[in-house]
């Protein structure tokens, strides 16, 4: 089973690395969706989202900036040719829409650029993933997937809905829906208890041009229920379905849409024609942390010994979801510590809104959990906070980072050069997150989650007070 998903792994790996060299020989063409798709084995509706998964990257950003690095290798070792035709021979519009686009990714001008030396132009060259970065890349939104959602194989019935049909950016929805519920209300629709709001895509919004991206507003309605006006009836098709359960803020809609794509592939499943949507059980506007608890939902085609339960209504699909979440095989103790770091990241976001920045919860190897808690004066100088769980030595830490290896490098030598000596510098940079680490709290109490709070707030706050004095 092992060799089968290694090679099924290896397989996708092949393709995205076979569009990314298809993309480096043609940067002077035209690149369309479709053909890249074509090659990947893939429709262009799940192409780009898994590529942006893998690669990190939407692929029309990515194809950009392997155009600007193109022009820049160009500048770099000295050209005759005018920017001007570079620019569009290399797919920019105008002179003016490639200068800007240069400077925000280099930050000085194509003409600055120029003048440089060719060894401080570090961005060059970032070309095909490796296997190990596939690899590790996948792992990653597996993990992510595994913390923040509960994915089932769910046989729905026929969905019955009344909606309106939403054209334009889909974060103006909400205008749509505010008058599909007014006809709800004033039709007695939503007295129904098991009354649900549900937007089915019937475009990407990361492919199709914004202003045509189609979705439908839609909400749960009886049989025989009438319509009128510009709500009309919509029913969805009975069909297998990946539904993954998530608590989102709006803005990780996307990474789950892109991490639930990569669990159907990786879990040996093929996407079915059919309509994707997803099913909103909550108010975000009640929620404490504004939280979306929603269910993605993708048709598929299951392959044989894959158990699909059936369920015959929504109200079904809720207490499927609930049995898994109390019968899920991840060991209590890992599930209570990702309870508790959910809610600690959820204290500082609230007590700390202004002049931190707080990141989300990342668990890597398995051997650490952390989420960063960044002042914006040390985001400034590239570098980052992060309040780690070390689960190998089973303690809180904190840890101060560089965005990159190089800044890493860069302040680590500036610590290790220095006598100062308040906190613990590692005697190397190699294969290390921290330039400068710190115990947080030895022997956490999770049965008296208040007090760990404030002593891991009050130490954390310490800590950087240190790194700002020592920085600023």
């Amino acid at each position: 089973m092992e060799n089968e998903i290694d090679d099924t792994r290896k397989d996708y790996w092949k393709r995205i690395n076979n569009v990314i060299a298809f993309i480096e020989k043609n940067l002077d063409q035209e690149l369309r969706l479709d053909d890249l798709s074509q090659k990947a084995f893939f429709s262009p509706f799940h192409f780009h989202r898994i590529f942006s998964a893998i690669v990190g990257e939407p692929l029309n950003t990515f194809v950009n900036r392997k155009r600007i690095e193109r022009i820049a290798s160009i500048l770099a070792v000295g050209t005759s040719k005018p920017l001007v035709e570079l620019a569009f021979k290399y797919g920019f519009n105008s002179p003016s829409s490639f200068s800007r686009a240069f400077r925000k990714f280099y930050g000085i001008s194509p003409t600055d650029f120029k003048k440089r030396p060719i060894v401080h132009h570090s961005k060059i060259g970032k070309g095909t993933i490796s296997y190990e970065q596939y690899i590790c890349s996948i792992n990653n939104i597996l993990n992510w997937i595994g913390m923040n959602a509960q994915i089932k194989l769910i046989e729905l019935p026929e969905i019955r809905l009344a909606g309106i049909m939403h054209i334009g950016k889909p974060d103006k929805i909400g205008d749509t829906y505010e008058r599909l519920f007014k006809w709800a209300y004033s039709e007695g629709v939503a007295d129904s208890p098991h009354f649900k709001a549900i937007t089915i895509y019937h475009d990407n919004p990361k492919i199709t041009e914004m202003s045509k991206v189609r979705q439908s507003a839609c909400v749960t309605i009886e049989e025989g229920t009438s319509t009128a006006g510009d709500v009309v009836k919509v029913d969805i098709r009975k069909g297998k379905y990946a539904i993954g359960r998530f608590e989102i803020s709006p803005s990780v809609f996307p990474k789950a849409w892109e991490s639930m794509c990569v669990w159907v592939i990786e879990n040996g499943h093929t996407f079915r024609d059919g309509d994707y949507f997803e099913i909103f059980h909550n108010d975000h506007r009640t929620h404490p942390e504004h939280k979306f608890i929603v269910d993605i939902c993708i048709p598929i085609d299951s392959e044989r010994n894959k158990k699909v339960q059936s369920v015959e209504s929504l109200n079904d699909l809720d207490k499927a979801c609930k049995k898994q979440k109390e019968t899920d095989d991840t060991p209590k103790a890992n599930m209570g510590l990702i309870g508790y770091m959910k809610s600690l990241r959820a204290y500082f976001i609230k007590n700390y809104p202004d002049d931190y920045v707080t990141g989300n919860i990342y668990f890597g190897d398995r051997t650490i959990t952390y989420f960063p808690f960044t002042p914006k004066v040390l985001k400034k100088q590239k570098l980052k906070i992060a309040i780690v769980f070390n689960h190998q030595d089973e303690q809180f830490e904190i840890w101060l980072a560089g965005q990159n290896k190089q800044i890493q490098k860069e302040y680590w030598e500036i610590f290790k050069g220095s006598d100062w000596d308040k906190y613990h510098i590692p005697d190397t940079i190699e294969n290390r997150f921290s330039i400068v680490d710190h115990i947080l709290e030895e022997n956490p109490d999770f049965n008296a989650p208040h007090k760990l709070t404030e002593h891991i707030e009050r130490e954390t706050l310490k800590f950087i007070n240190e790194m700002e004095d020592v920085l600023g």
